[in-house]
């Protein structure tokens, strides 16, 4: 494989008398390619800026020196990050050839414990950070999950399968030794983890997750281990992020009394009084000031993140009006974290912000941007924005999306288009940064739809739950048909050059769209995805089972088994006349490989076209950057193939 520095230096020298175009790239060592072409160096050449965007993930404050902890990206993988000051360099503090997932500093900043995977497997451990180097905390064996630092700095709550590989039972460790390694808590199920600790470490507040709607708050006694329900185990609510306040009460968000997450506390009854005035918009993070005088948190807003500053004595929210109008990303953790010193620090993205860390002054809602992401050399803020498209389903129900369309001055006439959809099921797509995909907007032409189907988050408690169960499964694959006949009646679209797209739950969507409507799609790019809901019940991991069963049906039971086998695209593969591109991780916890070498034996056994990524190296989407990079470079393969005619 030649590298670009070098081939370049060779054409400048005019020894590469073989044209750019005719060159091709090797794979990287750990992935397999299977009937897909091979990769033109031209191709490479070309979308190289787009590919080297960063992103800059908040991961909390240092209270010794006020720096920031980030995480981004400098060389194959996220690593975590010092920022001293606003626009000061980004240090490099973890050298890891696999990505960092969390990292969270001790209260005294004198502990750095990272969590992180090998090749993806989602076995995750914690280490502390010493002098760049991690030393193992957890058992090096079992999925480990990080929870909390207790307030003075001397214990870290975590949750670990390690007792039956299965159950995540709760843990204390002081990270300095090791030995100090305790269970507190042996539980029944995959969904728990340590919230916070109390002011003087005696307890902890514990959730046990079991559905995005279905959730409960504990609190537990570390030296007894004994646990009191503060929410009621038997009415089946969602229960976010609890944290204790500076007096000893409870905060955390629920849908309790409401179709959506309000910000709230706990009452002496465990009863939930919301503090947040917002009705129609999830709260998805919060934090409380050390002095418990404001609190910061942030609603969804038709995907857009918009925070709010709030004086806890008067119940007065203040809008922060600085931010640009894009996502606060996911955090283990919390995702907003206010300093000792007042300040507020988040990150945020957006169609034109590749991902950035900001903080916020509390008293004047002033907005300061510490970092300034790179994005390849392109201009950011010629990308182009989304618009919301909402259509009525094919029962009335109103789904939404979001549209990108090319500049028509450049791309003049009806433009193909791919329809994205995220995974979850219980995911959300929001006007995020597009990364390479904005390669296909501005050197393809190529216009881009992200659905929001029935069972996304984002639009209460009644709109998520309407795909539950195998039975009301396909009700969302129909939303598909229902955005395709809207979209198809767009003037500046093609509807003769439709194509699907989807990732993990998408990647089902993507498999189903393929066996629905095959006449009216070009292609099918189906990443990490369910082919058999039956096979994949019985092969993922044994931790995440009984939460798969509560969404998509449980294959135990012979009704359900056989409704899950109907709606298998698996069971519908002569449905499929189109090419597919199938993407799959070799370690992939989640969705085994095997899910992804049936259906394309299937397809080939009926004569079908199927293209194989397969990294052997990596899990649940690739986040080594070579793998990623080689399958973005194959999408764009398929996409000039199956929607240009290249």
């Amino acid at each position: 494989m030649i590298s670009r520095h070098a081939l370049a230096l060779a054409l400048l020298a005019g020894a590469v008398a073989t044209p750019l175009a005719a060159q091709t790239v090797a794979p990287p060592a750990a992935v397999v390619i299977d009937g897909a072409p091979a990769i033109p160096q031209e191709l490479v050449a070309a979308t190289a800026p787009y590919l080297q965007a960063r992103h800059a993930n908040f991961l909390g404050w240092n209270t010794v020196d006020r720096s920031m902890l980030i995480k981004t990206r400098f060389g194959g993988s996220d690593q975590v990050h010092v920022v001293a000051q606003p626009n000061g360099d980004r240090r490099q503090i973890s050298f890891e050839n696999e990505p960092i997932l969390a990292a969270a500093l001790s209260p005294k900043g004198d502990t750095l414990v990272v969590q992180k995977d090998k090749g993806g497997d989602e076995f995750y451990q914690l280490y502390a950070l010493e002098a760049g180097r991690p030393r193992l905390i957890t058992d090096g064996k079992s999925r480990n999950w990080f929870g909390a630092w207790s307030r003075d700095g001397k214990l870290v709550g975590y949750a670990s399968s390690r007792r039956n590989g299965a159950d995540m039972d709760l843990y204390v460790v002081d990270p300095k030794d090791p030995k100090t390694d305790r269970l507190v808590a042996q539980v029944s199920g995959g969904g728990w983890n340590v919230a916070d600790f109390s002011a003087d470490g005696s307890k902890a507040l514990v959730l046990n997750r079991m559905s995005i709607n279905d959730a409960v708050v504990y609190e537990l006694d570390l030296a007894t281990g004994k646990m009191k329900a503060l929410t009621d185990p038997k009415a089946k609510a969602s229960y976010v992020d609890p944290k204790y306040g500076p007096d000893g009460s409870v905060w955390l968000t629920s849908n309790k009394g409401s179709d959506f997450l309000r910000l709230g506390k706990l009452d002496a009854k465990g009863a939930f009084v919301p503090v947040s005035k917002e009705s129609r918009w999830d709260v998805n993070d919060f934090a409380i000031a050390p002095d418990g005088g404001f609190v910061v948190y942030a609603i969804n807003e038709a995907g857009v993140s918009r925070v709010r500053v709030m004086d806890v004595a008067t119940g007065a929210a203040r809008p922060v009006t600085g931010l640009p109008a894009g996502v606060i990303p996911y955090s283990i953790g919390s995702a907003i974290e206010i300093a000792p010193w007042g300040q507020i620090g988040l990150s945020l993205s957006s169609a034109k912000v590749p991902g950035d860390a900001f903080s916020i002054d509390p008293k004047t809602l002033a907005v300061t941007q510490w970092t300034h992401s790179e994005t390849g050399g392109l201009d950011p803020a010629l990308n182009v924005e989304p618009k919301l498209v909402e259509v009525a389903s094919f029962d009335g129900e109103k789904v939404s999306g979001f549209l990108y369309q090319p500049d028509p001055a450049k791309f003049p006439g009806k433009r193909p288009l791919i329809v994205d959809i995220h995974g979850g099921p219980e995911g959300q797509t929001r006007p995020d940064f597009l990364g390479g995909n904005n390669y296909l907007l501005n050197e393809l032409g190529i216009a881009l739809f992200f659905p929001n189907v029935r069972g996304s988050s984002g639009y209460g408690a009644r709109f998520v739950n309407l795909d539950n169960g195998p039975f009301k499964r396909e009700d969302s694959v129909k939303d598909i048909g229902a955005f395709l006949d809207t979209l198809e009646k767009d003037p500046a679209l093609d509807a003769s050059r439709f194509a699907v797209n989807g990732v993990s739950y998408g990647g089902y969507m993507c498999y189903a769209s393929a066996t629905h409507y095959s006449p009216r799609l070009k292609g099918a790019n189906c990443y990490v995805a369910i082919s058999n809901f039956v096979t994949f019940l019985e092969n993922t991991q044994s931790y995440r089972r009984d939460l798969r069963r509560v969404e998509y049906g449980d294959e135990r039971d012979p009704k359900q088994r056989e409704q899950l086998m109907k709606i298998s695209p698996l069971t519908s593969v002569d449905k499929i006349t189109i090419p597919l591109l199938v993407a799959t991780g070799g370690t992939d916890p989640r969705v085994p490989a095997s899910e992804a070498d049936q259906m394309i034996k299937a397809v080939r056994a009926k004569g079908g076209e199927a293209w194989h990524v397969l990294a052997k190296n990596d899990g649940h989407v690739f986040r080594k950057k070579e793998n990623e990079d080689y399958y973005f470079w194959t999408s764009i393969m398929f996409w000039r193939k199956t929607l240009l005619g290249q």
